[in-house]
């Protein structure tokens, strides 16, 4: 049984009613399409009993298309007139899905371990529309903290999305799409039309693919300092590595612990495979 979802009526009469307007200080931009939000579902592969954690739910329009398939959802949400309606609007559209449902009113940059605590189990996929200001931020953020995540699927701006999905040596390629390499695999799954959205976007969307790596890079510790290397890289990115490289390596061993890594010195930032970068790190001395 195909289960109410939100449509743009739905989701016009829902903010007037709470006296919500879009903004764009919160990256605020809501799905009216269901037929986007099942599509969206589908490719992220959610499916009965799955573990998802959603970003900016806002009115609800993707939540009810990832409990409609059966999963449970932890939605974080930093409007506080969102967050309390949320599971009113799940209940009513779909009553058996309540108890598959939470919501945390926080920040996503501001979400902790101690919000996940109060989880049976950390969310191992993640789905959700990201607010376009800080969706590189949230991103990052969240593969760190919740080491659990197999696999997810987010809807970004489309350079943003292209940045995140870029291989070594295109123009793309820049910190975001390293720093993402490091917890798996990422890919462009589709391209999504701005009239889905309320209001309407001016820019162009993508939906962004992830895979968890079968087997991690590195420790904790040779992450962090990998991705230290990364950003003085790309810092300077139109510099050579034994340039950039130098206020985090020292004058004295830069040349020499790139060259140790079986990395040329004269490379750039955008050359560079995060293996690369975690290389240079197990070679400093």
């Amino acid at each position: 049984m195909t289960e109410a979802l939100l449509g743009p009526v739905e989701v016009r009469e829902l903010a007037e009613r709470l006296g919500v307007s879009p903004t764009k200080k919160l990256g605020q931009n809501f799905v009216i399409d269901p037929n986007t939000v099942r599509k969206i579902v589908r490719l992220a592969g959610v499916e009965q009993g799955d573990s998802v954690i959603e970003i900016g739910p806002g009115l609800g329009s993707l939540t009810l298309g990832i409990t409609e398939v059966g999963a449970d959802v932890t939605a974080i949400e930093i409007d506080a007139r969102l967050a309390a309606e949320l599971p009113n609007t799940v209940r009513a559209m779909q009553p058996n899905a309540s108890d598959r449902f939470r919501v945390i009113h926080t920040d996503a940059l501001d979400l902790a371990d101690h919000h996940l605590a109060t989880l049976d189990a950390n969310p191992t996929a993640l789905v959700a529309n990201l607010p376009y200001n800080v969706s590189v931020p949230i991103l990052m953020h969240l593969l760190e903290l919740i080491p659990e995540l197999e696999r997810g699927l987010v809807m970004v701006q489309a350079e943003v999305g292209y940045r995140i999905a870029a291989g070594p040596g295109s123009k793309e390629y820049g910190s975001p799409s390293a720093k993402a390499a490091w917890y798996g695999d990422w890919s462009i799954a589709g391209n999504v039309s701005r009239r889905i959205f309320w209001p309407v976007p001016g820019v162009d969307s993508v939906l962004v693919k992830f895979a968890k790596r079968s087997t991690p890079l590195g420790s904790e510790t040779e992450r962090a300092r990998t991705f230290e290397l990364v950003n003085a890289a790309f810092a300077q990115r139109r510099k050579m590595l034994r340039q950039a490289l130098l206020p985090v390596l020292g004058q004295a061993r830069t040349v020499e612990t790139i060259e140790s890594a079986g990395v040329a010195p004269t490379a750039r930032a955008e050359q560079l495979s995060i293996d690369d970068f975690l290389a240079i790190a197990r070679c400093e001395k």
